[in-house]
């Protein structure tokens, strides 16, 4: 017998309705915030509306994404400033003997360069720092007692001039080389995270060792305001600028 096409689609129909009824594909509807899936069936059905705010997932995933590739490009760039400042103050004071041959304008240039390198500073508590740790060169400061420019030449301390730092017993040692070899020790005691107070115990001068007794003599503050594994930059309570770079990290000074 022979199909019309009236009773084809109405076979058709009878075939399709079962499967029509239980669908429950998903399909995109509209929110006010964000567009949704919705698993609402096409036609009928008991179980509850899920959504899922899939663009808002979207977008934390990208703010992420962008938020950690901000982070690592500013540490980029912050470490290639440091670097940038760090060898355009090496260059600076190169040519100014420890500072007793820097004229007013390359006082002035220098302390630029090392407030800039001060801002940039990620170590916030160097007394707690391992990296403060040994013996430290004297390359340039402004501290007229150490750099003696009234004096002959001759009279000056010319060999190199060392400082170092003992964090876990606080404990600090100036040491001059040629031609007098002075030397002198000193306790730390910490006022903040940064600063601490000098006092000198011992001068060795010209091989001869002189004990500081006066509770009041002796005395100084050093404060850190800059520190990495090579340089380190400080000011004292006379606002002197001194500049140093890590020659020996296993240095101890004497107790």
């Amino acid at each position: 017998m022979a199909l019309t096409s009236s009773s084809s689609s109405s076979a058709i129909t009878a075939l399709l309705k079962p499967h029509l009824q239980l669908s429950n594909e998903p399909i995109i509807s509209f929110s006010p915030s964000f567009f949704t899936l919705s698993s609402k069936p096409l036609l009928s059905s008991s179980k509850p509306n899920v959504k899922i705010n899939f663009f808002s997932s979207q977008t934390a995933v990208s703010l992420k994404w962008r938020t950690e590739a901000s982070i690592f490009s500013g540490l980029f760039t912050k470490s290639k400033d440091i670097k940038t400042l760090k060898d355009e103050l090496f260059d600076a004071i190169a040519p100014l003997d420890r500072g007793a041959e820097a004229a007013p304008e390359d006082q002035q240039r220098v302390d630029q360069i090392a407030l800039k390198l001060e801002a940039l500073n990620e170590i916030k508590e160097p007394l707690k720092s391992n990296l403060l740790n040994g013996k430290w060169e004297l390359l340039y400061t402004t501290s007229q007692s150490l750099l003696q420019t009234k004096r002959p030449k001759f009279l000056r301390p010319n060999g190199k001039i060392y400082q170092a730092i003992n964090v876990d017993t606080l404990r600090a040692q100036n040491m001059e080389t040629w031609p007098f070899f002075n030397q002198a020790t000193a306790n730390l005691v910490p006022i903040n995270a940064r600063r601490v107070a000098v006092k000198f115990d011992y001068f060795r001068i010209v091989g001869l060792q002189i004990p500081i007794k006066s509770p009041g003599s002796g005395r100084g503050q050093l404060e850190i305001t800059y520190l990495d594994e090579e340089l380190r930059i400080s000011r004292g309570n006379r606002e002197n600028l001194f500049i140093l770079k890590m020659v020996d990290p296993s240095y101890r000074v004497p107790l």
